[in-house]
């Protein structure tokens, strides 16, 4: 017969064992915006190594983008958060602000990794008082996309100031063989936007400061008018957007554009519903072995220059598991980060360059992934160290208007009313000079709320 304190013993040792048991089996949730089946399948390979390696389960849901803003503002108020969200920029201050997020959590992962080893344009943008909202995952940058043959042919500099493209813009236009550049020119495309935000961003100029809208600087500001006359003068007539920068490049007669990192494996023939037609062979990497990228912009009232950038973050919420969380994190942006930044290489540039034993170590990685859709090849394959090193460069300066002021909102709207793109392009068409130019675009923007 069992005593009853060996009894009590026992049954205590059990439930402890089935609590250690409970403990286990609990199960992550995992909210991503990744939601191709594709890129969910990686993600649930992802997961499946996280689970062999900590034994904790880990529940991958996908969440349409355009959704995710209301279905997070849902769970909070029901108390609901799922343990993890891949998010856009757009949301890590606000949902530090509103509660969402656990910002310690967020900052001790930075710490535990090694703060030193995050691209630091992507950590200062989700910067909060004593840390940081969300741990940055991958990005990209913007990019100034040049014939590198063409520049090195004639003794030029590589298109990274107002300065050198102005000076390219000179030795290179002579159309209709060749257009010095691509500008973006049509108002209503937010492919104008982006560009044009770069352009400013590249110079100093911003829209907003931390109390809201901020007149905009004349002087940097017709700094940057002037130029985007001048290289919208070297592209061809018409409202030009990403389309047409993309075929006359490929068509081998534009000399620069600028454009997102997602051209990387079309330029090299990988993609057939957008092959280069420089020469009669749509699978050619030719295009690529010509090809220079600048990432970060200078104007000549911003030497530093900028990057615009769209980063994703991994948010820790208020109502995770928080230890296991955080375990999850660490491992996808660690053992796991190569299967992070594979969902979609030639878009998910390694915001982690390396470990602090190894500081390139996922850059490195990351070049050897391959990338394309019709075919595949590692970026190692298609453009040398110097170029793959710059194509990441850009995480380190990236930047957008109302980050560090807590007014992307606001930025937002501004950008999206379009008044710039229109302004812009009234001052180019010869409507107004650049002084009334910038007066008329501060009287328009200090209207939006």
């Amino acid at each position: 017969m069992i005593g009853r304190s060996t009894f009590l013993t026992s049954t205590i040792a059990g439930v402890l064992a089935l609590g250690i048991t409970v403990a286990q089996a609990q199960t992550l949730r995992f909210w991503t915006t990744e939601e191709q089946p594709e890129r969910l399948a990686k993600q649930e390979e992802l997961a499946a190594a996280f689970k062999d390696k900590t034994g904790i389960e880990v529940d991958v849901i996908p969440v349409t983008e355009s959704d995710l803003g209301t279905r997070a503002t849902a769970a909070f108020a029901a108390g609901d958060l799922p343990d993890v969200i891949y998010h856009t920029l757009q949301y890590a201050l606000p949902w530090a602000e509103a509660g969402i997020l656990d910002t310690e959590a967020a900052t001790e992962v930075l710490e535990n990794l090694g703060t030193d080893t995050f691209a630091p344009g992507a950590v200062a943008m989700a910067a909060v008082e004593g840390g940081i909202a969300s741990v940055p995952v991958d990005g990209w940058t913007q990019m100034v996309v040049y014939r590198k043959d063409l520049f090195d042919a004639n003794g030029l500099a590589a298109p990274d100031s107002y300065e050198n493209i102005l000076a390219a813009v000179e030795k290179l236009h002579n159309p209709p063989e060749m257009f010095a550049f691509v500008a973006a020119t049509k108002v209503d495309e937010n492919f104008m936007s982006q560009v044009l935000e770069h352009v400013l961003l590249a110079n100093g100029v911003s829209p907003v400061g931390s109390d809201g809208f901020k007149p905009l600087d004349e002087k940097k500001t017709i700094e940057a008018l002037e130029f985007y006359k001048a290289i919208a003068e070297a592209s061809p007539p018409g409202d030009l957007f990403w389309k047409q920068s993309r075929e006359l490049y490929f068509a081998g007669k534009a000399a620069m554009i600028i454009w997102s990192p997602f051209i990387l494996d079309e330029l090299a023939g990988l993609r057939d519903s957008a092959p280069p037609t420089i020469s009669d062979d749509p699978t050619s990497k030719e295009l690529a072995s010509k090809t220079g990228i600048v990432t970060t912009l200078k104007g000549p009232s911003n030497p530093d220059g900028a990057a615009w950038g769209d980063v994703r973050y991994f948010g820790i919420t208020n109502d995770a598991d928080t230890d296991a969380a955080m375990q999850f994190v660490e491992f996808s942006m660690d053992d796991g980060y190569m299967s992070t930044l594979s969902i979609a290489p030639e878009g998910k540039f390694p915001i982690r360059r390396g470990t602090n034993d190894n500081p390139t170590a996922f850059v490195e990685g990351w070049s050897k992934l391959p990338v394309g859709v019709d075919r595949k090849a590692p970026l190692t394959d298609l453009y040398d160290a110097e170029t793959i090193s710059t194509i990441v460069s850009g995480l380190d300066t990236a930047a957008r208007w109302g980050v560090k002021e807590g007014q992307l909102s606001l930025a937002s709207k501004i950008i999206n009313s379009q008044a710039i793109n229109r302004l812009v392009r009234e001052y180019i068409d010869g409507e107004r000079d650049a002084a009334q130019t910038v007066a008329r675009m501060n009287e328009e923007l200090a209207k939006i709320q």
